[in-house]
């Protein structure tokens, strides 16, 4: 159970271990890394859905044309 700030701070930690892993061809690792920062992103989306529900942002525009 993490804020939403732990949540950027670990997906930003990955990306950059991604990065390194990407510089030296580790391709079990990037696998690995790949696997764990989609579970943050959907966690992290998760929670920015609830967020949104509470706050109730209306995510829609409405344009008319005059």
């Amino acid at each position: 159970d993490k804020s939403i700030e732990d949540l950027q701070s670990a997906i930003s930690g990955l990306m950059s271990k991604l990065n390194f892993a990407y510089r030296t061809g580790n391709g079990p690792l990037i696998h690995q890394l790949n696997m764990a920062i989609e579970s943050y992103r959907t966690e992290y989306a998760k929670k920015m859905d609830e967020l949104i529900k509470k706050q109730n942002i209306k995510t829609t525009v409405q344009v008319e044309k005059k």
